[in-house]
């Protein structure tokens, strides 16, 4: 037996602690500040389905929209300031997409409101539309007009957003101040005289008919300026919620089951 040989047994022990230090140390150095670039991350797939987030939408100055009243409108009670709500009525297209959909909120403001006299003149008022409510809650602002009224009365509007009510009050004033000149011309029916005056004075004390829009009125008014979407806010999917906001629930979805 050779005293300094070293035993195969142990020769194989002694090279496997070797190793193990070795790959001990190893692992030791690679911890620590990185010297070289990560490898590089393929990009992640994105929808291009939609429009992308931060994307604008143009709605052109001079579209129509059809609106209905939510609250009524009369000169014998409206004032100056008085808050005024529509909704939408038919939906805006742009490229194949629904961009206004049908029941987005509009509220607006009266501008002006003023009576018919008591012998001439005619009730009108003004307003303006100021902002719009997407289904989703996205609000924005906007500058609109009514452009024409359905209110099943003789009501006219022009492109300043005015609102006239009908005549009638000076015909009906120069009526009975005939009826009444003729009545005292003949002088032999005196008690038809009399009541021609009373007739007259009765109209004087009165006003015109007032300029109104019931609740429930149908409108068309028209964008006085361009009017600027955030396409990544817009409801394309029909869900009622924003586009971004669709996705990010389907994701969620798509990761709990």
């Amino acid at each position: 037996m050779i005293p300094n040989a070293i035993h195969p047994r142990k020769f194989a022990l002694s090279l496997v602690a070797i190793f193990g230090l070795v790959a001990l140390a190893h692992a030791q150095e690679s911890v620590g500040p990185q010297t070289s670039a990560p490898p590089p991350v393929p990009p992640a797939h994105q929808n291009a389905e939609h429009t992308p987030n931060g994307q604008k939408i143009s709605v052109p100055a001079g579209t129509r929209l059809a609106v209905v009243l939510e609250n009524g409108i009369s000169t014998h009670s409206a004032h100056p300031g008085d808050s005024l709500y529509f909704h939408t009525s038919f939906p805006i297209t742009q490229n194949n997409h629904v961009v206004i959909p049908v029941g987005c909120y509009i509220r607006g403001s009266l501008l002006e409101s003023k009576r018919p006299g008591h012998i001439k003149g005619k009730g009108e008022f003004r307003l303006r539309l100021e902002s719009l409510i997407f289904p989703s809650g996205y609000t924005v602002d906007l500058l609109a007009a009514p452009r024409s009224v359905d209110s099943g009365g003789r009501e006219t509007t022009d492109s300043e957003g005015k609102v006239t009510g009908p005549g009638g009050k000076g015909k009906d004033v120069g009526t009975v101040a005939a009826t009444t000149v003729t009545g005292a011309g003949i002088g032999a029916i005196a008690d038809g005289g009399k009541g021609a005056l009373a007739g007259l004075a009765a109209i004087l004390l009165t006003r015109g008919p007032d300029a109104q829009i019931p609740r429930g009125s149908a409108m068309d008014i028209v964008l006085e300026r361009d009017l600027t979407l955030d396409a990544g806010m817009l409801d394309f999917e029909g869900t009622g919620r924003p586009m971004h906001a669709t996705r990010s629930a389907a994701r969620r979805d798509r990761e709990e089951q």
